[in-house]
């Protein structure tokens, strides 16, 4: 059976995430623009990419890769269309970060927005490792009633397979992960949704490169 990720049309997505009863798509772009210029890196990946939302902030920093990783072949042709301008730089990759992780390239910064939610932390783990960067961004959603993690909208439905992959995150269950990888975390921040959730940025550095600058 295919995962959920790949049966959700990118509009019925964004158009859920933009509502003004929503505004994820709002936040994780301004929470997207800080990401990428937060840390010196000359190459970068987006885990979880989906539509691209926020990626026009990596134009102006001369990164020279950046890396657009999904599960969806539909995301990813929309991203190479959405941002044609980027050819050479932009790479877009299908992998399945559950069974296909040891595909990922190298890239010194992880961007992941919305994604450890629906691979767990070991599988996130394994990404991190293959993919052995210097720093981690990630954002999480703090959710008010964890059975209702989907905010109500007329898209709802759209998501009813997500409970089959969906993992309740914790902070400091989320820390420790990346503590047992070699990263300690340099960065918090929260940004407040209209719904009453709130979205978590949590930045880690390669506890390697922290002795180094030491």
């Amino acid at each position: 059976m295919a995962n959920p990720w790949e049966e959700i049309s990118l509009d019925d997505y964004e158009n859920h995430m933009s509502l003004d009863s929503v505004g994820q798509l709002q936040a994780l772009n301004a929470l997207m623009r800080l990401q990428f210029s937060a840390h010196s890196a000359k190459t970068v990946m987006v885990l979880g990419v989906a539509g691209g939302n926020g990626l026009e902030h990596a134009r102006p920093l001369g990164f020279e890769k950046i890396y657009g990783v999904d599960i969806s072949d539909d995301y990813l042709r929309e991203v190479s269309r959405r941002f044609a301008d980027m050819s050479g730089v932009l790479e877009c990759l299908r992998i399945d970060l559950l069974s296909d992780a040891q595909n990922l390239p190298q890239a010194q910064l992880v961007i992941a927005d919305l994604l450890i939610e629906y691979i767990g932390y070991k599988a996130f783990q394994r990404a991190v490792e293959q993919i052995k960067p210097e720093y981690v961004s990630c954002v999480i959603q703090v959710n008010t009633d964890p059975k209702a993690w989907v905010s109500d909208s007329p898209y709802l439905h759209a998501f009813d397979r997500l409970d089959e992959v969906h993992h309740q995150m914790c902070e400091s269950e989320l820390e420790q992960a990346m503590a047992q990888i070699g990263f300690a975390k340099v960065l918090r921040s929260q940004t407040a949704l209209p719904n009453g959730k709130a979205l978590v940025r949590l930045d880690f550095l390669c506890k390697n490169l922290t002795n180094k600058r030491l």
